[in-house]
């Protein structure tokens, strides 16, 4: 069955959306229309469609304009700037289309909240794209962890670094009132999230440094705490970096589960293994498929809108806990 999409958004995240996901199943997907103000971001959106033989849609200014203009349309995948996330989606839904829209969701728990009561009221689909909750890798690791394949669970660690710092200079990440936040709140968001979903607990208390590096936004940060389940975790989100790197690893009594903060491997190390093994789990051409499989019916949400008001109140506490040099408690 094929779906109708609008693009909100076209930068570099969104025209990687397009050319994996979309361009190459037109029978599975046929977008409609795209809503872009940077003729820049057109021009290089326009290039993916003829680079793949295919006729370009027609660009609009707003939501608005593109609804006004007649352009069918069933489904919704937004790709803005952060501030913009909320009035996006809620006008998407409010108009019948159901919503795939990046992470993080919006820029605080308010408009989380806000966003779920729009979604109860129209009862149109929303699905927030984290690719780890959206990913058969961390799908996988969950139900191991469940089965009791590395005994009881005793911590959970992870890191991610990337050199975000440079390469945001200039651009809307590193303006506050645009992104809601620096390297956690983006690239780190991931993190977060992949790790509460994993352990399947709500964070109890946190402790957290943040490290401007300079900038007007956290770009280094070191997390810890505890959820309420009495495991300990940390995290470290490290900006001001080199390469692009990730890992998640959840020890237990007998054995460690290795995953990334998108669920791009899995791999497990018994206490008898030298080295860790791969872990089997099903292809995936990303979260426009998970979308897709949802929306199908086929497959619970794994990432609700819940999922990104969980997520602004975490960043809320150790927001407070770095601010304040106190340990936050929910």
């Amino acid at each position: 069955m094929q779906t109708t999409v609008i693009i909100v958004g076209t930068g570099g995240m969104a025209r990687g959306h397009i050319e994996r996901s979309m361009l190459p199943w037109p029978e599975i997907t046929r977008i409609s229309g795209l809503v872009e103000v940077s003729e820049e971001s057109r021009a290089q959106t326009a290039k993916l469609f003829s680079d793949a033989g295919q006729e370009c849609p027609p660009f609009f200014e707003s939501i608005g304009e593109l609804l006004e203009a007649g352009i069918e349309v069933d489904t919704a995948l937004i790709v803005t700037p952060h501030k913009f996330h909320f009035d996006n989606a809620r006008e998407c839904l409010e108009n019948g289309i159901d919503v795939l829209v990046e992470k993080p969701m919006v820029m605080n728990a308010e408009e989380a909240e806000a966003l779920i009561a729009v979604r109860d009221r129209t009862a149109r689909l929303l699905v927030v794209g984290f690719p780890g909750s959206l990913s058969p890798a961390v799908k996988t690791a969950k139900a191991m962890i469940a089965e009791g394949r590395i005994g009881r669970v005793t911590g959970i660690a992870a890191h991610v670094y990337q050199n975000w710092k440079n390469f945001t200079v200039g651009t809307w990440r590193q303006d506050p009132e645009i992104s809601g936040g620096g390297f956690l709140f983006d690239t780190g968001s991931h993190m977060v999230n992949t790790v509460v979903d994993l352990v399947g607990e709500d964070m109890l208390e946190v402790t957290a440094i943040m490290d401007n590096c300079g900038t007007p936004v956290e770009v280094n940060s070191s997390v810890g705490g505890r959820f309420s389940n009495g495991l300990l975790f940390s995290l470290a989100g490290m900006g001001d970096a080199t390469h692009c790197s990730s890992a998640v690893f959840v020890h237990g009594e007998d054995g460690v589960l290795q995953t990334g903060i998108w669920g791009e491997c899995l791999k497990q190390r018994m206490s008898e293994d030298e080295e860790f093994q791969p872990v089997d789990y099903p292809d995936s051409s990303g979260v426009w498929e998970q979308f897709l499989e949802v929306r199908a019916g086929e497959l619970e949400n794994p990432c609700p809108p819940e999922v990104g008001l969980r997520f602004a109140r975490l960043m809320g506490m150790i927001r407070e806990s770095a601010d304040s040099g106190r340990l936050i408690r929910a």
